[in-house]
This record gives structure tokens, sequence and C-alpha cells, in this order.
């Protein structure tokens, strides 16, 4: 049997991935073309590489299906309820860095915080007849944020792409949204409220709680954390 190392299966999150492992003398690779998802990994015995979405990885650490994955923290807590009983977090990488964010329209002058958003969001209920609508694809992690901030007229839109356009477009007023430099949020005329930053997140190694390991597999993973100095 071998322990089971879950990354990301393309894009700058795969290429990042592969570039961390290998400063700590671990190659990975894909052992075909690109279309393929068959790896390998080089420089430690008894390790498979599973190449899986960056989504997917949350869910088959979940089921133990995997023993160690990469993927980002903000999909970590929002696929996995109580994620703390069901992984643990090892090491942040470094990269893929990105705040989970609540933005409102510029033209909003008298929103700034989450109390003006809390009485927009009465006002406009009010006014219109229906909650007013937040546009994200975390919806857990908004919906708790929320919740201990006292903001509770409003109702969520799910929104998998171009979040930053459901406002132009009038199918949300708000958004819950990952940024990383803010350039879409002001080019779209959003603004960050003050205390509008729901989550930091990174990659993150991640172990699987629930995955069960054989006295080799449980001897191939101490030596994996001491290669990349996890202890």
């Amino acid at each position: 049997m071998s322990l089971k190392l879950g990354v990301p299966s393309k894009g700058r999150l795969m290429d990042k991935t592969v570039e961390w492992f290998a400063r700590h003398g671990i190659a990975l690779g894909r052992s075909g073309s690109d279309r393929e998802y068959a790896g390998y990994v080089k420089g430690i015995d008894g390790v498979e590489l599973v190449l899986l979405s960056a989504g997917e990885i949350p869910r088959e650490l979940a089921a133990g299906r995997i023993h160690l994955g990469v993927t980002g923290t903000d999909l970590i807590r929002e696929k996995l309820g109580q994620w703390e009983q069901q992984v643990e977090e090892l090491a942040p990488l470094g990269f893929g860095q990105a705040d989970l964010v609540i933005a409102v329209p510029h033209a909003w002058v008298d929103v700034n915080t989450l109390d003006d958003l809390d009485a927009a969001a009465a006002a406009f209920r009010l006014k219109h007849g229906f909650r007013l609508r937040i546009a994200t694809k975390y919806h857990r992690l908004v919906r708790e944020f929320l919740r201990e901030a006292g903001v509770a007229d409003y109702q969520l839109v799910d929104s998998q792409g171009a979040t930053e356009g459901t406002i132009k477009n009038e199918t949300a007023e708000a958004i819950a949204d990952i940024t990383s430099s803010g350039d879409t949020l002001r080019a779209n005329h959003l603004k960050i409220l003050e205390d509008g930053l729901i989550l930091k997140s990174q990659a993150t190694l991640c172990r699987a709680r629930a995955a069960a390991l054989t006295d080799d597999e449980r001897m191939t993973l101490a030596e994996l954390r001491a290669r990349l100095a996890l202890d």
C-alpha cells in the first residue's frame, strides 16, 4: 500500500505545488500527457500521487480516500463542516494567497461596514419587498460570518463564476468572493467593506484524520513529515 497524496491537477496551483515539493527534494509530475491524470513521485518511496481538482480534495480527505492533500484553506472551510475534526492542516505553502471578502457598489457611499450593510439590507427589504441578495459560492463561510456579525436580512444567491458581474447584471446587490489584488473588484466599481474580511486563504498541505494507515504507511508519513520539516 502507498500513502496517497492529492494535489491540484492543473494550473498555477499544480505548478506551485510541484515547485514547493521540489524544494524539499521530492519530484512530483504527470506520467503522460497533460490530459492524463496519472502521476509519479520521486525522491521518497511509498507515496502515490493522486491528481484531482482543488475542489475535490477536501471531499477526498474527509472520506479518507487520500491521506494528504494540497488545496486552499477557503475550500477546506467551505466544503467541510467542523473541518478541524476531519483534517489537520500540516503546513501553509506560501502561495495561492487570496482574501474572501464582502463587497458592495462604490455608489453605496453610506455603506462601509457590516453595521451599515445590516441597515441597508433592512431598508432594501422595506422598499423592494424581498431580501438583499449577496452572490457567492461560499455559502457556509458567508452565512457563518454574517450570523456572527448580526446581519440577518439578506439572501445568498449562488454564483460559480464571474461573481463581480452579478451586480451589473442585476442578479445581486452585493457579493462575497475571493480576491488577491482587488483589481477585478475595482474594475467593476465595487469596494470591500472595512470589516468585510471573512477569511485569508492560501494553499495548505492537509492530512486526513479519517484515513487508515498501515504500519508501512505510518513510517512513510513520518519520513515525509521529516523531509518537509513538518515536525
